[in-house]
């Protein structure tokens, strides 16, 4: 519903703060701050404070609409296997860049993801895990200093969340044990960027690329593919 609001409505309109318009939509607080997180990830939506704050419809420059470009492409296997091949192609400039760029309290923010991963994966729960990753990717573009590789990858990336149906699985391979290589992967990277080891940081987005979620792929010649499938958002 925000969403609808936000692209209907002329840039720089107040849309009310964000109780009167959780209420408007009657959704829960975890909800409707997911949905607010995601349209301010994608230009859409602007948070001011202080008297007569609230949510603004966000001024789009082009370089957001390139990025609404990406995410107006068709929603089939083609389009989503090319975002994923995209973005590995921009992650290890997107990880040194985290390296040079990240405060104190962003690692902790990194680390706090990686964390969420570890008690979901203890869980069971693949939606859990999935989630903790998407935010810990979106956390890492967003202290990115280029505005044009920060809104080219968060709208690859959430074209990509937004078609995931499941986590693709070897034969032979659990639920738990393709969780615990993406742990462990994510866990080696946050590190490599924590201690600024640029040869570190290089081999984790190289283990990262062959590691990743494929939505919809196909196995390879010799593998059959089992699926897990979580909450179809996350």
């Amino acid at each position: 519903m925000i969403e609808g609001l936000a692209r209907n409505t002329e840039p720089g309109t107040r849309l009310g703060t964000k109780t009167e318009l959780r209420e408007t939509c009657q959704v829960s607080v975890g909800t409707f701050n997911e949905a607010l997180r995601l349209l301010q990830s994608r230009g859409l939506i602007e948070v001011r404070p202080g008297p007569g704050g609230g949510l603004f419809v966000a001024e789009q420059a082009p370089l957001v609409r390139l990025g609404h470009s990406v995410l107006a492409l068709d929603s089939d296997e083609t389009s989503v296997a090319d975002a994923i091949r995209i973005r590995d192609a921009l992650d290890p400039l997107l990880f040194h860049d985290a390296a040079w760029h990240s405060s104190p309290a962003h690692i902790a923010g990194y680390n706090n993801e990686i964390n969420a991963m570890a008690s979901a994966m203890s869980t069971g729960s693949v939606p859990g895990f999935m989630a903790a990753n998407w935010r810990l990717h979106e956390l890492l573009a967003q202290v990115n200093p280029s505005p044009m590789l920060r809104s080219l990858y968060l709208a690859l990336l959430a074209l990509i969340r937004d078609h995931t149906r499941e986590i693709q699985l070897i034969e032979g391979e659990s639920a738990s044990q393709a969780m615990q290589v993406r742990y462990q992967v994510h866990a080696d990277l946050v590190e490599a960027i924590t201690r600024q080891d640029a040869n570190a940081i290089t081999e984790a987005a190289r283990a990262h690329s062959v590691t990743r979620d494929v939505p919809g792929a196909r196995p390879g010649p010799g593998n059959t593919a089992q699926h897990v499938s979580p909450d179809p958002r996350t």
